[in-house]
């Protein structure tokens, strides 16, 4: 059977494909992948991919040139920088860890093989990566495997320069909170929020957390703490991975993500309606 396209699905498609470029909800560039030659060279990067435990070769944009051709030196002295993308999926890296390792914005395989992952932290999916996929030179800066897949996006559409206070206003946690609790809102910044949401705001991949009820509601403590830490042992075939093994002092950072999720109790708040524009 021959298909037929419809015009208005092939335009959706090519819009799909663009990156948009933002500094506070401004759009500074739109971009399909191929036209990042603009502003920078493309290399062919060895990798530890993460998501498959081997190595892996990807072609491959700087990411400090490109943000300096794209919002100038700037950007160097902006708070995070933040990663929509097609699933859902929205980490919040700062920029200090930008400054200090090489990122790379990875537009194809090397070998000219699809450019798609089996992705072993999620009950192995076979995953796309376009437009683009956040990679790190974590074989020249191994101290970066210690975070697992955190702050590896793929299928990247959306780059923007943010303020994480005034982003996420709604997750931080009530005044007066122990150290403990502090400790847990960062480590759930890293790894949790780029998924799930806090009252609405952080990622779209997975389920609000705090609002209407907490989570820590109606999850018995000792089986909470057993989904952070192997989710496969109480769900079958979830695709929600577990808590990257190799983070130091594991145990207590799981302990201080549930001291995070506890205090939110406190601070519900009303979704804020999601905005439609661009």
């Amino acid at each position: 059977m021959i298909g037929l396209i419809h015009p208005a699905h092939a335009q959706a498609d090519a819009i799909d494909t663009l990156i948009k470029f933002k500094n506070q909800d401004s759009i500074a560039q739109s971009l399909k992948p191929e036209e990042l030659d603009t502003f920078s060279r493309w290399t062919i990067l060895n990798v530890f991919e993460v998501h498959e435990h081997r190595e892996r070769q990807y072609k491959a944009y700087p990411v400090r040139p490109v943000l300096d051709q794209i919002f100038g030196q700037g950007w160097r002295a902006a708070d995070e920088i933040v990663f929509s993308c097609k699933d859902g999926y929205q980490p919040s890296i700062p920029v200090a860890k930008f400054l200090a390792y090489d990122a790379y914005l990875a537009v194809a395989s090397a070998d000219g093989s699809p450019f798609i992952l089996n992705n072993t932290l999620q009950n192995h999916e076979v995953v796309e990566l376009g437009p683009v996929y956040l990679v790190w030179d974590n074989l020249k800066f191994p101290i970066l495997l210690e975070e697992g897949a955190a702050d590896m996006p793929y299928q990247i559409i959306g780059i923007e320069l943010a303020s994480f206070a005034t982003r996420f206003p709604g997750m931080f946690p009530p005044a007066r909170v122990s150290a403990e609790v502090k400790r847990g809102f960062l480590h759930f910044r890293k790894y949790c929020m780029v998924c799930h949401t806090i009252n609405g705001q952080g990622g779209g991949k997975a389920p609000e957390l705090n609002y209407p009820i907490s989570v820590t509601e109606y999850f018995k403590p000792e089986y909470l703490k057993r989904w952070i830490d192997d989710p496969a042992s109480l769900r079958y075939n979830t695709p929600m991975p577990a808590l990257a093994a190799a983070i130091p002092e594991r145990e207590k950072v799981l302990e201080e993500i549930i001291a995070y999720l506890t205090a939110m109790q406190r601070v519900k708040h009303i979704p804020p309606a999601k905005n439609s524009k661009d």
